[in-house]
């Protein structure tokens, strides 16, 4: 990459490993499969890693890398985006814990502006406890946007912020994005169009065409990954800042992948489960 990118965490009396190290151990971690810092340590020795710093020195130099995370993301994500025209847009639910349970924890409940919610989640037909994953991909399957938000914000809210991402485009939705509103909007300030399936019943209905029905499905095929292999619904995190630093990892961590058999194996960049070495 040639990554120059620099930020000082200031952790620690000693810097043993740089700050991109701390974020590749963490990348590399989550590709594995192994979402627990305890049991990262269990398997990680000083004799692999002479520099290998301590398990919870570990866990606050990664929070505090959240931004120079999320820059490395873009960076690599750029390689990818340059010329893409047609986006693709969806939420789904990232719970803390089981909805029966949700009056009586504490996780994530320090400050009511990041503390969870209730929402319900359409394709599941079941309510559940948590925040929502917002994301905007490539019809390739490279993210190019993502927010965390809170279960009860209506997936529509996110198009309002999108404006200062993104230009010049088309993006696809489904009905959980109609708002006539949120479209003018869009089209007449930054030149996007919102592509979405009308209801049966609106004015001048007119079934999607196939090709953006299919497409839309690739962003699903993401977040299946996302669940089967970088575990993103099991959560240790007990404060929000925990949280979405392991969100971020996860996202980040399927990114690198992607652009490691792009650039580095020339194979198809969603064989996710293929062994990097």
């Amino acid at each position: 990459m040639n990554c120059e990118l620099e930020f000082k965490s200031g952790i620690g009396r000693k810097d043993k490993m740089s700050d991109l190290e701390v974020v590749a151990l963490s990348l590399t971690a989550e590709f594995m499969s192994i979402d627990s810092e305890n049991s990262l340590f269990k398997q990680l020795s000083s004799n692999e890693i002479p520099n290998l710093i301590e398990r919870s020195q570990f866990n606050k130099r990664r929070r505090k890398l959240f931004l120079f995370s999320e820059e490395i993301r873009i960076k690599l994500a750029s390689n990818f985006l340059d010329f893409e025209d047609y986006f693709i847009v969806d939420s789904m639910p990232l719970e803390i814990c089981k909805f029966s349970r949700h009056n009586r924890i504490k996780i994530c409940k320090t400050e009511f502006e990041t503390a969870p919610s209730k929402g319900f989640c359409a394709s599941q037909n079941s309510w559940f406890y948590g925040y929502k994953l917002h994301g905007v991909c490539s019809v390739t399957g490279v993210f190019h946007s993502l927010d965390i938000t809170k279960a009860e914000v209506h997936d529509v809210n996110f198009l309002k912020n999108i404006k200062e991402q993104m230009s010049d485009c088309v993006i696809l939705g489904d009905r959980g994005y109609l708002s006539e509103t949120i479209q003018l909007d869009l089209f007449q300030k930054v030149n996007i169009k919102l592509e979405t399936p009308k209801r049966i019943n609106q004015k001048n209905y007119k079934p999607q065409p196939y090709i953006f029905r299919k497409s839309r499905k690739r962003i699903e095929t993401l977040f299946s990954q996302l669940c089967d292999q970088f575990l993103i619904r099991r959560n240790y995190a007990k404060t929000f800042e925990g949280f979405k630093t392991r969100i971020l990892a996860k996202i980040a961590s399927l990114t690198l992948i992607q652009y490691v058999n792009k650039f580095i194996f020339d194979r198809p960049i969603n064989n996710i489960k293929n062994q990097i070495i």
